[in-house]
């Protein structure tokens, strides 16, 4: 069996806003094609983690190697067009452009950028809005328009924080679909989640994380063996 491709690697990561320690050596890898799900508690240090990793917090040491590349001392802008999309908690949807709008504003960042066309054939509630302004669509149909959004620009490692939070459970199901078609269409994913439930079908691998460190990694296969253990650190 062909020994897998890693994509990301991060190491003895250290990171902090203003005099707040957040991280406190994060030590993980995500190989190429995976699906790999960043879990814990509110204030673990999963979203500080991806902020890390695109160079959004402040201080920050370490390693974020990407594709056998140290990315730890470059500006955001740059990481970024490395191919990274970032889906943040937020959304960040342009309010008062319409849904075609925003999904026209990102920049090239590679090659594999998706046609309009496509995402709309991935996101068919996005092309029943597409003329729609960014405050009228629906919580779920905003948290699409944050991921299609990433997709229009060619980024291959997708990092997705809690994008099944607060929606109605038949959104949540077909964002579980879309991840799927984006892992057999070769993205690497990076996924922040609290929803155990979300995470645990998707995912390759998990690492729970615990005052800003790796408590544990859990392989698919061992799921059912270490709920207990999961119960326990994220009370599901």
């Amino acid at each position: 069996m062909a020994k897998p491709t890693e994509y990301l690697r991060v190491t003895g990561l250290h990171a902090f806003y203003g005099e707040s320690h957040i991280l406190h050596g994060m030590d993980f890898v995500v190989n190429r094609g995976e699906c790999v799900s960043l879990l814990g508690r509110n204030g673990a240090g999963r979203t500080t983690t991806l902020r890390a990793i695109l160079g959004l917090t402040g201080k920050r040491s370490g390693s974020v190697m990407m594709n056998g590349r140290e990315i730890i001392g470059m500006p955001p802008h740059r990481i970024a067009r490395l191919g990274i999309g970032y889906c943040p908690e937020e959304r960040g949807i342009y309010a008062s452009l319409s849904c075609e709008e925003n999904l026209l504003l990102p920049p090239q960042v590679g090659s594999a950028g998706m046609s309009l066309d496509e995402i709309y054939a991935m996101f068919p509630n996005l092309a029943e809005r597409r003329h729609s302004q960014g405050t009228r669509l629906s919580g779920g149909e905003q948290q699409m328009l944050a991921m299609a959004r990433i997709l229009r620009t060619g980024a291959k490692l997708l990092l997705l924080d809690e994008i099944s939070e607060g929606l109605a459970p038949v959104i949540v199901q077909k964002l579980g679909q879309i991840i799927r078609q984006l892992k057999e269409k070769g993205f690497t994913i990076l996924l922040v989640e609290q929803n155990f439930r979300f995470a645990a079908p998707l995912a390759d691998r998990m690492y729970v994380v615990e005052h800003g460190q790796i408590a544990a990694e859990i392989h698919q296969h061992e799921i059912e063996e270490k709920r207990e253990f999961l119960q326990e650190f994220l009370g599901v």
